[in-house]
């Protein structure tokens, strides 16, 4: 009934930027929280940066300074532009949230993952 969509994804340079983005989509009545998780191969899924719907935003150490988290709520979709990318920021990046729907409680929803490559 719910599906989250990310694109923007791909291989880019040391000191590259990409802009990831991820829709929200189907029978949704509410959003609350959405974000960015990312695993890495060999690596357990970890928080990138989340946005509940009061506005403020949490983000990995690693990645604070560098990343930037926003939502349109019109358009039920979250941002992720990621700047000065470093190699170990290579992994697969998530879209999550938190939706409730119109015929269920809120309940936690991800995206297939779109694959961020940063290399030279």
């Amino acid at each position: 009934q719910v599906q989250l969509v990310e694109s923007g994804g791909g291989l880019v340079q040391p000191g590259g930027s990409l802009r990831l983005s991820c829709a929200a989509s189907g029978s949704i009545d509410s959003i609350y929280a959405m974000g960015w998780y990312r695993q890495a191969p060999g690596k357990e899924r970890e928080m990138v940066a989340a946005m509940p719907s009061g506005g403020s935003t949490n983000y990995a150490d690693s990645v604070k300074g560098r990343f930037t988290i926003s939502r349109d709520n019109a358009q039920n979709t979250v941002t992720l532009q990621m700047n000065s990318l470093k190699p170990e920021d290579t992994a697969v990046y998530y879209c999550n949230a938190v939706i409730k729907t119109t015929t269920r409680g809120p309940m936690n929803y991800w995206g297939k993952g779109t694959l961020v490559t940063v290399s030279s």
